[in-house]
C-alpha cells in the first residue's frame, strides 16, 4: 500500500466532509465516530463535489440530486445515482490521516466520469 499523508485527525470535524487531493486523485474525508473513511470526491450520477455534502449516518448525501452512498463500501444508498463510488484505505497514526488513493477497497468504476 502506499498510503500517503491526506490530513491531521485533530482538523477534520465530526461528520463534515473534507476534500483534498492525493496525487491528482479528489478524496471526501469523513470523519464519523471513531474513524475515518475516504471515498472518491466524485458522484457517479453527475461529476459533482460530494464533499460538498451532508452525512447522515454511514452515509453521505451529494448535495447536487441528493443521492447516498455509504461510506465504508461506496453503495448508492438512494436514486438517482445506481453505480458505487471508489472507496480507499485509510490508515491514522496519532495526529496523521494516510489515504492509499492506489489501490481501490471496492469495485467501483472509477470517474472519468462514470
Amino acid at each position: 500500500m502506499a498510503m500517503t499523508s491526506a490530513a491531521r485527525l485533530s482538523e477534520l470535524a465530526v461528520d463534515q466532509p473534507t476534500r483534498v487531493d492525493l496525487d491528482g486523485v479528489p478524496v471526501c474525508l469523513v470523519r464519523h465516530g471513531e474513524s475515518v473513511h475516504a471515498v472518491h470526491d466524485t458522484c457517479s450520477h453527475q461529476e459533482y463535489s460530494l464533499s460538498e455534502g451532508i452525512v447522515f449516518g454511514g452515509a453521505i448525501e451529494c448535495a447536487l440530486h441528493g443521492s447516498m452512498f455509504g461510506l465504508e463500501d461506496g453503495a448508492p444508498d438512494s436514486l438517482p445515482a445506481t453505480k458505487p463510488i471508489p472507496t480507499f484505505a485509510v490508515q491514522v497514526d496519532g495526529d496523521d490521516v494516510r489515504v492509499d488513493v492506489e489501490h481501490q477497497t471496492n469495485d467501483a468504476p472509477w470517474p472519468d466520469h462514470f
